[in-house]
């Protein structure tokens, strides 16, 4: 075995193989050299991308990373950064000149009038005088989950907020007080101040002010503070735009004017008495104010009132964002004698709830799915 062994070291260590050894040190030398001479030349010199896997396939590949050295994947993904970047270029010069999307609406689109030869500068503003406040429309109300308490006297009130403004989708219609809807008019609708009311409401930006009458229930979505009509939100200068800040301050029978109303103060002679059989307020079509019966299945409750003027008021507001869905409100009377709006039914609590979700993702809705 001693012999063998010496044998084997002997044949390890004859003149052909230290030969073959330094051939084989000296090729892997040579590819080292080449391999550094590869790596410092710039892609393009190596044959970048490469052909053998077809321009963007390539640069994938070498983007990945898998089988390249470092480098060649930073190149690769530069190369990739540069031909994303070629990709996207276009669009955003097609939408860099695209024009600007214009709003012709406020609280509904397109809401305002096809054409007018109303001269809007030349209607006056509301005279304030005092009125007894409407017997039903001062209740505690719910819409969209929000509950609402108006005031039940007139006081002092001011507040900073965005305002909208409805025009003749509602034009015509019932406001929450029973009378009739005239986007011409100078009136305006809020959530919690006494019906009727009057305010002043100022343009923030145009520093315009015009004085409106309180007469209906809204705004209830994107936490705005009050609709104007027309032609009030034309006087202060934000018709064109859709919405606008302003400040609005409730107005008192027997306060002073402004300077730009004139000076001296509002009449206090009291308006005639409120008729004791107070008509019910019901919108017109499309909306469906008949009272339904529902006694099965699911339904979407949207809100909830006292009075049923506030709840046919609510249901034309909201049958306005409706239109664009294939959803249709309508109104119930439930067992506690308060007035529901809602959609449905549903025969399953899956398709009540499917219809709430899309409410709210398309229109921002809050709802709540319950039984009839």
């Amino acid at each position: 075995m001693q012999h063998q062994h010496f044998q084997h070291c002997s044949k390890g260590n004859s003149p052909h193989a230290e030969t073959r050894r330094r051939e084989e040190n000296l090729l892997t030398t040579k590819r080292h050299e080449r391999y550094e001479s590869h790596e410092k030349k710039p892609p393009f010199e190596r044959g970048w991308p490469p052909k053998a896997d077809g321009g963007l396939q390539g640069v994938l590949a070498k983007s990945t990373g898998v089988g390249f050295s470092q480098r060649e994947r930073n190149a690769g993904q530069n190369a990739l950064r540069v031909l994303l970047l070629c990709l996207i270029t276009p669009f955003l010069l097609a939408a860099c000149s695209s024009p600007p999307k214009t709003t012709t609406g406020g609280y509904y689109q397109d809401d305002g009038p096809s054409s007018t030869t109303i001269n809007l500068d030349a209607i006056p503003d509301a005279v304030p005088r005092a009125e007894p406040l409407h017997r039903f429309a001062n209740r505690p109300y719910t819409v969209l989950g929000r509950t609402y308490v108006p005031a039940t006297t007139l006081a002092p009130y001011k507040a900073r907020g965005t305002a909208s403004w409805y025009g003749k989708k509602f034009h015509g219609n019932k406001t929450s007080t029973g009378e009739t809807y005239d986007m011409f008019a100078m009136s305006a609708a809020h959530p919690t101040l006494p019906l009727p009311s009057y305010a002043r409401v100022t343009g923030v930006a145009s520093g315009k002010s015009v004085v409106v009458r309180v007469n209906d229930r809204g705004p209830f979505l994107h936490d705005r503070l009050i609709d104007l009509s027309y032609a009030a939100a034309h006087r202060i200068g934000i018709a064109a735009a859709g919405t606008g800040e302003v400040i609005v301050e409730t107005i008192l029978p027997g306060a002073p004017r402004s300077a730009e109303g004139g000076g001296g103060v509002f009449p206090t002679t009291p308006a005639a008495p409120e008729s004791p059989a107070a008509p019910v307020a019901t919108p017109a079509q499309p909306a469906d104010t008949a009272l339904q019966t529902v006694s099965s299945g699911v339904i979407v409750q949207l809100g909830v009132f006292a009075d049923a003027a506030n709840a046919a008021t609510f249901l034309a507001h909201v049958q306005g964002l409706l239109d664009a869905t294939q959803y249709s409100a309508r109104i119930q009377q439930r067992d506690d004698g308060k007035y529901r709006v809602f959609l449905g039914p549903y025969p399953q609590r899956a398709d009540a709830q499917q219809a709430a979700a899309h409410l709210n993702e398309a229109l921002g809705l809050t709802t709540f799915v319950t039984a009839p």
